[in-house]
């Protein structure tokens, strides 16, 4: 994996790095496209607060649930198409357990790779238009949907040196089929709660987005981010335990756990200037800091990966 030059001290977002994203951790291999059977393959429940890799198109035909993209919340019990691109914070709650649909996923390189496709998606804006990026559909539609996820599962599994020709061929359809049925339903309310969580996690990531030896993190601790937030700690933490399963300090770890990760392998920068990029002036402390939360000291992982 090509590193990134001592000069930057930047690095833009996350990658492919296995168990450091809370979704799709087992399909981190080499690839730029991928097709999936929901029934196969069902979307757990799941909160997904980090930038993400890759766009996702979301076919749902069967099953119901609650999807939330930023502050928007769509309760879907009948076929949706959901376009989500890499930077919404999103998630997903099962309502039942008969899923049915498909989801492709595809990585930033393989539309730079593709103009055409790249230029439909810009031209459309069903990812970046959040009034766009949920449709709903009639039962009577979903085999016109359903064909071009079959045919891109089809050329995927064929092998051919062409297959991602095919493919993006196949998104470029979906997306202008997608316009001509398009029924855009209104978001359903957001409770008080989810505004806040929503808003910790926007914090976070903004915390995060743009790490830089000489900008290094601000703010790191549950304490300092709920008075950013204008809480109390202990209502954040409720809060986060209550929708999340986990509270503050234990995202705010993990998430630096993330970048520090993603710097070590990513880059040539020195330990010392890691740990400060992330939050830490000494370097023994971080040393401690990665040692007891992922069984290896930073040079450890480094090495090993």
């Amino acid at each position: 994996m090509a590193k990134t030059s001592l000069d930057s001290k930047v690095i833009d977002t996350l990658r492919d790095l296995p168990d450091m994203i809370p979704v799709f951790r087992e399909f981190y291999q080499d690839w730029t496209i991928r097709v999936f059977n929901r029934e196969q393959h069902e979307c757990r429940n799941y909160l997904s607060p980090n930038r993400r890799e890759f766009y996702k198109a979301l076919f749902i035909t069967k099953g119901s649930g609650v999807f939330t993209m930023g502050l928007k919340t769509y309760y879907i019990d009948e076929p949706t198409l959901l376009y989500i691109h890499p930077n919404d914070i999103i998630s997903w709650k099962n309502l039942s357990e008969d899923p049915g649909g498909y989801y492709v996923l595809f990585k930033k390189d393989f539309i730079n790779h593709h103009l055409q496709l790249k230029a439909v998606i810009d031209k459309f804006g069903l990812f970046t238009q959040k009034d766009r990026s949920v449709i709903r559909l009639t039962e009577s539609e979903v085999p016109r949907i359903t064909q071009y996820f079959e045919k891109m599962q089809e050329e995927e599994l064929s092998g051919g040196d062409f297959r991602e020709d095919a493919m993006q061929a196949l998104l470029q359809l979906l997306m202008v089929e997608s316009m001509k049925l398009a029924r855009y339903p209104k978001p359903d309310s957001v409770t008080e709660d989810y505004t806040h969580v929503h808003h910790f996690f926007n914090l976070l990531e903004t915390e995060t987005a743009g790490i830089n030896y000489s900008a290094p993190i601000r703010i790191k601790t549950a304490k300092e981010f709920a008075g950013v937030l204008n809480m109390h700690p202990n209502y954040l933490n409720a809060l986060l335990k209550k929708h999340t399963g986990q509270n503050a300090s234990t995202h705010i770890r993990n998430r630096i756990l993330d970048e520090a990760k993603a710097l070590l392998i990513q880059t040539d920068w020195s330990l010392q200037e890691i740990g400060y990029s992330i939050g830490f002036a000494e370097q023994p402390n971080f040393n401690q800091f990665f040692k007891k939360n992922t069984g290896f000291t930073p040079a450890e992982f480094r090495r090993n990966s």
